[in-house]
């Protein structure tokens, strides 16, 4: 709330900045994930208290310091539930092959990384998300962000599934809330869980904490297939269709595309 303009008082603007602040599930689905001011000013918050542990862990990946994190493969339980399978073959009839590789890392780098906190996650959740959250990446909407038509895309199909309202609603959030910066530091919820896998698989986030035997293994098992490439191909026309977003703010502040081409990845 440090950032908020001294002026506003009264229950009434309390109300007003509170829904203008949050960047949440409300939000997203009212302003298609336009960025006010004030949230901007939260965002640059996030992005100066990210910058140290960003250069450090970059740092840290490209002298070969690595960690020990890793889930072995075959510990790695699947969710088989019928939502499950479900979305893994809408993402297989939905996304490209660049994508789908993409949110298979995105999930299996979540786990990873949840496993080494010490984090619990609700595993279906978190696979349905990690699998449908780049559902409109290549097909950007003028003036509605990706990740926010994608989550409502994907609320609408975990309530085709005959699933609970409850459950589509948190699929929807988790994906929305996915590029908000920030959101990785709480692996727990499922928007900071696939935000973390993503971060891993987009700029090599953290992926000094992982052993690099597993992270091979990983991209073999799911290539990248020149991920980059199509990864800055895709945010650019994002930026241009919706150019108040978290999207375009994150290339003109955070220098995204520079962030993933020089993630330590060759594709």
């Amino acid at each position: 709330m440090a950032f908020l303009p001294l002026a506003v008082s009264g229950a009434s603007a309390l109300t007003e900045v509170v829904m203008t602040i949050d960047l949440d599930w409300q939000w997203a689905t009212r302003t298609g994930g336009e960025v006010s001011t004030a949230q901007r000013r939260v965002l640059f918050g996030r992005l100066f208290r990210a910058l140290p542990g960003m250069v450090g862990d970059a740092v840290k990946t490209r002298v070969g310091r690595r960690g020990q994190g890793r889930v072995e493969f075959g510990s790695i339980a699947v969710p088989d539930s019928a939502l499950a399978f479900a979305a893994e073959q809408e993402a297989r009839d939905s996304v490209t092959p660049h994508v789908l590789e993409h949110s298979y890392r995105t999930y299996f780098f979540g786990k990873a990384l949840a496993a080494l906190d010490g984090v619990q996650v609700d595993d279906e959740l978190v696979y349905v998300a990690s699998l449908l959250h780049d559902l409109q990446l290549e097909h950007p909407t003028p003036g509605r962000c990706f990740a926010v038509v994608g989550g409502e895309r994907a609320a609408r199909f975990v309530r085709d599934q005959g699933v609970g309202e409850d459950r589509a609603q948190a699929v929807g959030a988790a994906i929305a809330a996915h590029i908000t910066l920030g959101a990785s530091e709480n692996l727990s919820d499922a928007g900071g869980f696939v935000s973390a896998g993503a971060g891993t698989d987009v700029f090599g986030l953290r992926l000094s904490d992982l052993e690099p035997a597993w992270v091979e293994e990983l991209l073999r098992r799911h290539p990248r297939l020149e991920f980059k490439r199509h990864m800055l191909k895709a945010w650019a026309a994002e930026g241009a269709a919706v150019p108040k977003g978290r999207a375009a703010w994150l290339t003109r502040y955070a220098a995204f595309p520079l962030l993933v081409k020089a993630a330590p990845f060759t594709e």
